[in-house]
């Protein structure tokens, strides 16, 4: 007798395309507009007029907050960004070898046993865990990239920022004010973008009702993947095999013809140039022209003045935070590790969001295999 047949589910389009997953106020990406609202906000406007801090504000309690409250708030926020002893205990045990996100995925993953909230799930001790969070991260990453130098760790600085903090703490030497701006600016560029992959990854992970670290620790797994985090090391990869401006034309145009991918150009979303770029176009020039050293801003315009007469495809975020990161003197490695420093905002924002209004993640697959199959004795398989 024939096996039954199956009838398959509708299949989605690959990679979940189109498909509405949540209801979230945090943030919009309006691709046809080149639009990015980060609870209403254009960032645009954020960018300009306000700070790392205050946007992860708006993104937590869902408004813009007033003087006194905000001043509250600073008070709290940047009194939690020194590290656990053990976690810098941690730090140090790691193999030279250790990527720097490899470490930041296993030394996030560690936080929580240290946290003084661990255990309790009240709204107002996630908080709290967010704010450590997002002070925390930074301080791992630059921690971390010192002993690998053969260097000692430095303790942050009370009372400054995130963007002011994470530069001092990694270079050892207080930095110029321009150049804490631009990495104010780059943080509030990339806080949230909707539903990524690590985002997504976040999300599906605090819909099981785990703890705040064990869903953050899967947003940065997901982020570690070269096809989600990485994109602006292969920028800067392309800027320096390209070497010179006027190169940049033998480099670019030869894959456009065997329409290969071109670093930085690109995005699912967005039908026009990326909004962040935009931004982060001219944080690059202020840079640059404050350290003297333009060639690879230099290179980059030339990349995409080729790529505007030769296609329809524009520069996305990652195409300017590569040489912003670089002529920070910023290692490439550390970029995408700095995407986590920023994004803890917004996966910390999406994963309060799920709880308050929490169903477990579970979606159907649409079955492409063999129908119902008879088993036989292994002694009388063919």
């Amino acid at each position: 007798m024939a096996a039954p047949s199956i009838a398959p589910a509708k299949p989605s389009e690959a990679g979940l395309a189109d498909v509405i997953a949540c209801n979230s106020s945090i943030c919009l990406v309006d691709g046809d507009n080149c639009r990015l609202l980060y609870r209403g906000y254009d960032i645009v406007d954020l960018a300009e007029h306000s700070t790392f801090e205050e946007v992860a504000y708006l993104l937590w309690y869902g408004r813009l907050p007033g003087f006194v409250e905000f001043q509250a708030f600073l008070d709290g926020f940047t009194g939690c960004m020194k590290l656990p002893v053990e976690t810098v205990m941690i730090l140090r045990m790691f193999p030279h070898a250790a990527t720097p996100m490899e470490v930041l995925r296993t030394a996030v993953s560690s936080l929580g046993h240290w946290d003084p909230d661990s255990g309790n799930t009240r709204l107002d001790a996630c908080l709290r865990k967010a704010q450590r969070l997002t002070e925390r991260i930074p301080m791992i990453i630059a921690s971390h990239q010192r002993l690998r130098d053969g260097k000692e760790p430095i303790e942050p600085r009370s009372n400054s920022g995130i963007a002011f903090n994470f530069l001092y703490t990694l270079q050892g030497r207080e930095p110029d004010p321009i150049m804490v701006k631009a990495m104010d600016t780059a943080l509030i560029l990339h806080a949230d973008h909707e539903l990524n992959a690590s985002t997504f990854a976040a999300r599906v992970t605090a819909a099981t009702m785990t703890d705040i670290y064990s869903a953050m620790t899967s947003a940065i797994a997901a982020l570690k993947g070269p096809l989600h985090g990485g994109a602006n090391a292969e920028v800067m990869k392309m800027l320096e095999e390209i070497g010179k401006p006027e190169q940049a034309a033998d480099w670019v145009v030869p894959r456009l013809a065997e329409k290969k991918k071109i670093p930085g150009f690109g995005h699912r979303v967005y039908r026009c140039e990326d909004p962040r770029a935009t931004v982060l176009r001219g944080e690059v020039e202020k840079i640059t022209a404050l350290t003297g050293e333009t060639r690879y801003y230099e290179i980059a315009l030339a990349v995409e003045e080729l790529m505007r007469a030769n296609s329809k495809v524009y520069p996305n975020v990652d195409f300017y935070s590569a040489p912003l990161y670089h002529a920070m003197g910023i290692p490439a490695e550390l970029f995408t590790p700095i995407f986590a420093v920023s994004r803890a905002v917004g996966w910390t924002a999406h994963i309060l969001e799920q709880w308050k209004n929490n169903r477990l993640i579970r979606p159907n697959a649409h079955y492409t295999g063999p129908a119902l199959t008879p088993y036989v004795d292994i002694g009388s398989r063919s």
